[in-house]
């Protein structure tokens, strides 16, 4: 009996080696993870945390001879394709994007726009499938990404602490991106105006484009987040100054729903929820007055909209200060 119980013992001993044997060959084929605990500082060795931590870099990008991923260009010397490590390469790339663009693009422009806008320069070969960063699962906030670019840099380059610190026009725009993403609680900006483009163009304007329906949109970022997301959860919490809702009633008890759009001596003109403008005639007007408690926007919105639609649209609008600021 006791050689049973020594035998079974001895097994149980085998199989736990055997995956801990199988747990350390993996996280070194993958790199080595290292974990990122609390406050990241801006620096190569905080961005390295976040590479092979937190930001789970390593799952698509490897790193020379480092990890195993292929899903994503080598960020290391690698072979004929990756002659250069990212910190050198990122210099051509810089010029590259500088030609495409007509504005001057430095390394660091080039790497943080890799962050913040992935499909903006795809290497050949490759297809745009990097995560975006600063929106779950992953949710890099600013500091961790700028931290990110300087191990970058570090990969056979300058590590430039000055120029991601004090950004250029490029560069501050997405900062702002990424800003705007995290104060909506990850959303994705650019996965935000294609929801704008597909469910509110009709009735607002951004710059000039959109409908006329609702409030021009183009500097609502100047209002604050929590405006905007009681604005879309609950429309008729505060209506914006000559947008309010008008109930009119003619004598043959046809009513008409909208906002009030011009007011004469002798007509009044009604534009209903989906831009239709109806005008109607004082002597035919039996009674006519304001909804305080409904907005012609839809109070629905919400139960199509999933949790992480609602954070996009949140951090699309959040960029919205005008044409004066770069997008």
């Amino acid at each position: 009996m006791s050689n049973a119980v020594v035998k079974v013992f001895i097994l149980l001993l085998v199989v736990l080696g055997t995956f801990m044997w199988v747990g350390a060959t993996i996280t070194t084929m993958t790199g080595g993870e290292k974990k990122a605990g609390g406050v990241v500082e801006v620096n190569p060795e905080g961005g390295e945390q976040i590479f092979w931590g937190k930001g789970r870099c390593f799952t698509c990008h490897s790193l020379g001879d480092q990890g195993s991923a292929v899903r994503c260009p080598n960020l290391g010397q690698f072979g004929e394709k990756f002659a250069l490590p990212i910190g050198a390469r990122a210099a051509e790339r810089a010029r590259e994007r500088s030609e495409e663009t007509g504005l001057h693009y430095t390394v660091t422009d080039y790497l943080v726009e890799s962050l913040a806008k992935p499909d903006a320069y795809l290497v050949d070969g490759f297809k745009n499938e990097m995560a975006i960063v600063f929106a779950p699962p992953i949710s890099l906030n600013l500091d961790e990404i700028k931290a990110a670019i300087s191990y970058l840099q570090s990969q056979g380059g300058e590590v430039d602490l000055e120029a991601i610190n004090n950004p250029s026009e490029i560069a501050s725009a997405y900062y702002e991106r990424i800003e705007a993403a995290s104060a909506a609680g990850g959303g994705d900006p650019g996965a935000g105006e294609e929801m704008y483009v597909d469910n509110c163009s009709d009735c607002h304007q951004l710059n000039g484009e959109g409908g006329e329906v609702g409030p021009d949109l183009s500097t609502i970022a100047d209002k604050g987040l929590k405006f905007i997301s009681e604005s879309i959860l609950v429309p008729a919490k505060k209506i914006t100054e000559g947008y309010e809702t008008y109930i009119v009633v003619d004598k043959e008890g046809l009513k008409t729903v909208g906002i009030k759009t011009r007011d004469t001596a002798t007509e009044v003109d009604i534009t209903t929820d989906v831009g239709e403008v109806v005008t109607i005639a004082r002597s035919d007007i039996e009674e006519i007055t304001e909804d305080e408690d409904n907005s012609v926007m839809p109070n629905d919105l919400t139960e199509a909209l999933t949790v992480k639609d609602f954070q996009d649209i949140q951090a699309f609008l959040m960029l919205q200060k005008g044409e004066q600021e770069e997008q």
